[in-house]
């Protein structure tokens, strides 16, 4: 039965291990109960509904992945999309973060739609490989940005791009936590991003600048998801440019997807000798019902996680070892008193070493060709210097065509990236004559 359910084969895999590396995965990937929460706040968003909302998502997506594609991974509502969520459709564009979450919900319901179609399979596989890699790149170093700005170790400077600072508590604490961060990961220490957390917090408390409320008690019911829960708020599609939002996210979220799980799939030697990825369609599909659900909780953009490869690191190999990692996240609804103490700059360190995690595409990147690299460069500065993931991806796919037609290699481009070309061009044309 198990074996069926969730791919467990009791002649070939043991339940140990099986667990072991569920938990770990759990492990490395659970400070975004943390950090996304943090991060939506700033939206307006109210942090304890999405810390519940955030752990729901992660427990749903990770069961799902589980059950239906019996693959070892962890999904959970992931970084890159939220920061646009925040960052740029809230507080640069000024969309509502209720329009916003309609905006995660409409992108799901497409995903679920084109994933049973195949359309999303075969936009993966004709996006060209050394623009995904710089797409993962950008959003990496984008990711790492905010880190450094959550410590105050950057700045925003009228005079300059951006000004470093270290002379504040919180400051020097964030710099401490990229330095523990990445020894303990150098010295695979297992859930090294949950210690770098734990450790900045404690060392906030013991500086006195994140204090512990009377009467604390680490352990109480999940907080209410009722100031979030189906706030999405569709008023947006009456506007041409929300909806090419929308279609932009799918665009954004179908490269992080592919970079992700792609990439988890063959660093985690989970690939068949063609080099395709067993039950891709329903992986897809778990991230696509999981999106949906997110959204209508009250969170973002659910994508499976890097660092699952630490739990397959440690022989999981079948669906039950998601579905232990989901059961972790239910057990987490639980801590929210707990993981309330967190201070913004304790993410640092982790936010940080995601970026250095995604800047190792970079190896896979073309850029003795300047036909591709001068795309994939544009691509990685301008999602950092736009602080915009959406921008980033725009100008470098467009790039990436103008290159191949100045150079006279269109046979590279096709349909699919001269469709998406034409779209990008016309957003920008739409956004000039408004």
């Amino acid at each position: 039965m198990l074996k069926k359910l969730l791919g467990f084969d009791s002649r070939q895999m043991k339940w140990k291990t099986e667990a072991i590396g569920g938990t770990t995965t759990f492990l490395t990937m659970c400070y975004i109960v943390i950090v996304n929460p943090i991060i939506l706040s700033e939206a307006g968003m109210d942090k304890p509904a999405v810390f519940t909302a955030t752990v729901l998502a992660g427990a749903i997506g990770s069961l799902l992945i589980g059950v239906l594609a019996k693959l070892p991974l962890g999904l959970a509502p992931g970084m890159g999309m939220n920061a646009f969520f925040a960052y740029t459709l809230v507080l640069a564009m000024g969309y509502s973060w209720q329009m916003a979450l309609a905006a995660v919900f409409l992108e799901g319901i497409i995903f679920i739609l084109i994933t049973l179609l195949g359309i999303r399979n075969h936009i993966i596989k004709k996006v060209p490989a050394n623009i995904s890699h710089a797409i993962t790149v950008g959003i990496g170093m984008f990711i790492a940005l905010i880190g450094l700005k959550n410590a105050g170790i950057i700045n925003p400077n009228p005079t300059s791009f951006g000004e470093f600072n270290a002379y504040k508590p919180e400051t020097l604490l964030g710099i401490a936590s990229i330095f523990i961060t990445g020894a303990l990961y150098y010295r695979n220490v297992k859930g090294s991003m949950l210690i770098s957390i734990v450790a900045i917090t404690l060392g906030a408390i013991l500086l006195g600048t994140t204090h512990i409320p009377d009467h604390f008690s680490p352990v109480a019911l999940p907080p209410s998801l009722l100031p979030g829960l189906g706030k999405m708020d569709f008023s947006g599609l009456a506007s041409i440019d929300f909806v090419l939002i929308v279609i932009i996210m799918c665009v954004m979220d179908i490269f992080s997807t592919m970079g992700s799980l792609m990439g988890t799939a063959s660093q985690g030697k989970l690939l068949n000798p063609k080099g395709e990825l067993p039950r891709m369609k329903r992986a897809l599909l778990s991230d696509a019902i999981a999106t949906t659900c997110s959204a209508a909780l009250g969170s973002t953009t659910v994508t499976t996680f890097v660092e699952s490869i630490a739990g397959i690191s440690q022989g999981a190999k079948s669906g039950l070892a998601a579905v232990v990692t989901a059961f972790l996240f239910v057990l987490a609804l639980f801590l929210a008193p707990l993981f309330s103490l967190v201070p913004s700059f304790a993410t640092t360190g982790v936010l940080f070493m995601i970026g250095v995690m995604m800047m190792s595409s970079i190896r896979n990147t073309v850029l003795d060709d300047y036909s591709e690299a001068i795309p994939a460069f544009i691509t990685i500065v301008m999602t950092i210097f736009t602080f915009s993931i959406a921008e980033g991806i725009s100008l470098g796919i467009i790039s990436f065509t103008i290159m191949k037609l100045l150079t006279r290699q269109r046979r590279q481009i096709g349909w699919t990236l001269g469709l998406l070309t034409l779209f990008f061009i016309a957003r920008y044309v739409f956004i000039a004559l408004n």
